[in-house]
């Protein structure tokens, strides 16, 4: 089979790689139908993770069954499916919890740019479609498995809720699902942080009330002259990076609270500063296993359609391309079909 290999910062080449095979009696063979390039491959393509030895790359995914383990009873051969980029069992105490990205057995996924994939912990992880559906529902579900999920976490875990006032820190494809999930949750008022102007329209059509283009202490400064001088009821920190959580932290009022799922480089949080601004902090990789049924069942009823951030489509031949372009910021998200 074909399938992207990252060799170096800024060098992504499409390969012949190994046909996967079943592993373990909880693994599952899919055929990728759709995945894509996600922000934090980004860090490595820009050389800010390291890259040790070439290594194959990709972790959202959605496809059809091809093969199962002895241990696969959830689902079958023939089926289109949905999973995460983390596997879980579902059955291990953390998963039973609802913390199923803390699965005891967790695996991450990191081969999925590429025509065939292997599932483990297939089945407590793929998720089912009652048939194949439409495929102008592809997009959405690829987003469902990963970043409209993590989206979905970061507005749980700023404790968004009827009423509220959110504020997104992050115009890239979390951020902008962060937008959908507040929405979906019930922020009255949801202020978008972003400089560019198709995100903006973007995020306003998500639901969006408010855009600042300002950043650091001005964006913070914005965000409080928006809200009254206090700050937002609950702040979704999506990108990772030093300034983007001191932004996040800074534009919460005291009680409020902050998600933040942007995985952290270099960011280190002044334990005096957050003891006093008595501000909540909760973040980590979404267990979007948890969400995955009921964010499957909007996305089919047409309730939300997050597969909007896909501004660019690809064969997945041209995966180097979806980099580049999303490296360079022509590209909110990189879809690729084999």
């Amino acid at each position: 089979m074909r399938g992207a290999v990252i060799h170096a910062p800024g060098d992504v080449r499409f390969e012949e790689r190994d046909d996967p095979k079943i592993l373990h009696p909880a693994d599952a063979i899919i055929r990728t139908v759709a995945t894509c390039v996600c922000g934090s491959d980004l860090w490595a393509y820009r050389g800010l993770e390291p890259i040790d030895q070439p290594h194959p790359m990709g972790h959202e995914y959605v496809g059809i069954v091809e093969e199962v383990g002895g241990e696969v009873t959830s689902v079958r051969p023939g089926q289109f499916v949905v999973g995460s980029f983390a596997t879980s069992d579902n059955t291990c105490p953390n998963c039973l919890n609802g913390w199923q990205s803390s699965c005891l057995n967790r695996e991450f996924m990191s081969t999925c740019q590429a025509d065939y994939v292997r599932i483990p912990n297939a089945q407590g992880t793929l998720v089912a479609t009652d048939d194949h559906p439409d495929g102008a529902f592809v997009p959405s579900l690829l987003a469902v498995s990963d970043v409209m999920g993590t989206g979905w976490y970061a507005a749980l875990a700023a404790e968004v809720g009827p009423g509220a006032t959110a504020v997104i820190v992050g115009d890239g494809a979390v951020g902008l699902c962060g937008v959908i999930a507040a929405k979906e949750l019930g922020a009255e008022r949801i202020i978008a942080m972003s400089r560019h102007e198709p995100r903006q329209q973007l995020a306003r059509e998500f639901g969006a009330t408010d855009i600042v283009t300002e950043r650091g202490e001005e964006g913070v400064a914005r965000v409080k002259e928006l809200t009254n001088g206090i700050g937002a009821d609950s702040v979704l920190e999506c990108v990772g990076t030093p300034e983007a959580m001191r932004q996040a932290l800074r534009s919460a009022r005291p009680g409020g609270n902050v998600g933040f799922v942007g995985v952290p480089h270099e960011v280190a949080i002044d334990g005096q500063e957050l003891f006093f601004s008595h501000v909540g902090l909760r973040g980590g990789p979404a267990p979007v296993r948890r969400f995955l049924p009921d964010l499957i069942d909007r996305v089919l009823t047409g309730r939300i359609d997050p597969g909007k951030v896909f501004d660019l489509a690809l064969p997945l031949e041209q995966v180097a391309e979806g980099y580049q372009a999303m490296d360079e910021r022509r590209a909110i998200k990189a879809l690729l079909k084999p």
